[in-house]
């Protein structure tokens, strides 16, 4: 895509019952451990009524060095299920830390030419993003297989499980917009206020990453957005800084709303040695600026996630604590091509 004006959103065609959808090794490898989570995960996708297939690189024990192939045998697999007509969607099996190695290797002409839910979070961060800014593809920021609707899914109450999957296969399968994201208590308003914009983002880290490549966002797209964002490990100073960054790049100024995950494993929030707590870190980098902001949100690592679609408008009001998905993420099969 070229030019600075906002994209028209590629979204996928609704999946239909009997669909097939493929969990695949987009990063990280799979751990022979964890094969009984990625097994629950293939029973909850066959739950929502879809036919699942492991990708071949989604193997016990395979990997290259940190990753579960090298980058370019991740990027032909996936460029391989991208150009499959009867795959209709893709989830990673996992994040990791690969997928930096190949954004430059992927066929964005198979997605123009047959656009997919791609579901994950974590290190596939990046793709929605970078995908989303090269074809407008609305990127499906959600749980992935094994740790999530295999792990976090799992240790959830059954009420909790009930409503996530009915969610998740809404979301893939419905046409019409889902509206207000299931609330919880845990919700809070870090600072009131009201807005609607197209939703951005992902992990923080991965966010800054996503804008030092050429394939980074326009910064004219951040305008009126609604920027959600989580963090996983590191240090409190860490996110402090990806903050300043966000922040001196100018994206800061142009967004309109900001939606905060629940943090996981950071070091250095909360402590009982005058550290800061995560919504006196962020209204510190935010200054004067006075948009709303929700906290405490279930997505990203702390799991299990409600799914967050880039590029979809969204309502946010952080006062009422409420976070509404005003468009559908997928099109009606009579449909295609981009659709505003």
């Amino acid at each position: 895509m070229t030019g600075s004006a906002l994209p028209q959103l590629l979204r996928p065609r609704a999946l239909r019952p009997g669909d097939l959808v493929v969990v695949a090794s987009l990063s990280g490898p799979l751990h022979a451990v964890y094969e009984p989570d990625l097994a629950q995960a293939v029973v909850v996708l066959e739950r929502m009524g879809f036919r699942v297939r492991r990708a071949p690189l989604l193997e016990a024990g395979r990997h290259h060095w940190w990753s579960a192939a090298t980058p370019a045998e991740i990027a032909e697999e996936f460029n391989g299920l991208l150009r499959d007509p009867e795959v209709r969607a893709i989830i990673a099996h996992d994040g990791g830390q690969t997928a930096l190695g190949y954004l430059d290797l992927i066929d964005v002409e198979a997605i123009t030419a047959d656009p997919k839910p791609i579901l994950g979070y974590s290190d596939i961060s990046l793709l929605h993003l970078v995908l989303y800014a090269r074809t407008g593809l609305v990127g499906f920021h959600a749980d992935v297989a094994t740790p999530g609707l295999g792990g976090h899914w799992q240790a959830a109450p059954a009420a909790r499980r009930a409503e996530l999957e009915k969610l998740y296969s809404t979301l893939l399968t419905g046409t019409e917009p889902i509206g207000a994201l299931p609330a919880t208590p845990s919700w809070e308003c870090w600072r009131a206020g009201r807005t609607e914009g197209r939703l951005i983002g992902g992990v923080i880290n991965r966010i800054v990453l996503t804008q030092a490549t050429r394939y980074a966002l326009p910064l004219e797209w951040f305008d009126g957005a609604v920027l959600f964002w989580e963090e996983m490990g590191g240090q409190a100073a860490y996110v402090w800084s990806y903050l300043q960054v966000l922040r001196h790049s100018g994206i800061l100024d142009r967004i309109a709303g900001m939606v905060v995950g629940v943090p996981h494993a950071i070091d250095g929030l909360d402590s009982p040695d005058a550290s800061p707590t995560l919504p006196e870190l962020v209204l510190d980098v935010l200054g004067d600026r006075d948009i709303p902001v929700l906290g405490n949100v279930e997505f990203g690592h702390a799991g299990p996630n409600l799914p967050m679609p880039v590029g979809i408008r969204v309502a946010l009001d952080a006062q009422q604590r409420t976070l509404s998905l005003l468009e559908p993420a997928v099109r009606p099969h009579a449909m295609t091509g981009p659709v505003g």
